[in-house]
């Protein structure tokens, strides 16, 4: 497998430091960086999947494409909507949950790093716990109902996005040491 099919956290590695300037680049001018207050505020529900929530979603597979992301919340671009995009790979397919719920968590967790487009581009990396396995219900961008089930790398984007509906940020779940250094970081940095 080559490097460029690797995820780590919520940013795919690049294979070289050229590639990382520039997904770094495009996340910067395209998804909403730290501290934009919009991404402390949870989303509302969408009412009905119609053609504005359609072309949300092509926007925001788009934008996660462009800066090299392996998901993307709606507020992430400024849109307050219970939506998410995410693929697991970097030639994968995207997935759209609308309206997300997590209805199962696993009692085993593992603590990965993880990067998110909105703190530095996706840069700044912070060890999170999460349960490995969880399913989440909701609906595609055609409006029907759809269950995940997933673990790993899968069910930590899927908890990582839905944490962006709901207004939490991965400096939010690390651990007190970690949150300190992460803030002083995006302090010297933002």
């Amino acid at each position: 497998m080559e490097n460029q099919d690797i995820a780590e956290g919520q940013v795919e590695t690049t294979t070289s430091d050229e590639e990382r300037r520039a997904h770094h680049a495009a996340a910067m001018m395209l998804v909403r960086q730290y501290p934009d207050p919009v991404l402390r505020v949870p989303a509302d529900a969408v009412e009905e999947v119609n053609g504005d929530v359609r072309r949300l979603v092509e926007r925001m597979t788009d934008v996660m494409r462009q800066s090299h992301g392996v998901g993307l919340a709606a507020p992430q671009l400024g849109v307050l909507r219970r939506v998410l995009v995410y693929r697991v790979s970097s030639d994968g397919d995207v997935h759209v949950l609308i309206n997300p719920e997590l209805r199962e968590r696993s009692d085993e967790t593992q603590s990965e790093t993880e990067g998110c487009l909105s703190l530095l581009g996706g840069d700044l990396q912070v060890a999170v716990e999460r349960p490995v396995r969880v399913v989440v219900a909701g609906v595609d961008a055609d409006g029907e109902p759809v269950e995940v089930d997933a673990e790993g790398l899968e069910a930590r984007v899927i908890q990582h996005e839905i944490d962006h509906l709901d207004g939490v940020l991965i400096v939010d779940r690390a651990s007190k040491d970690d949150r300190k250094a992460a803030l002083r970081d995006l302090r010297l940095r933002a």
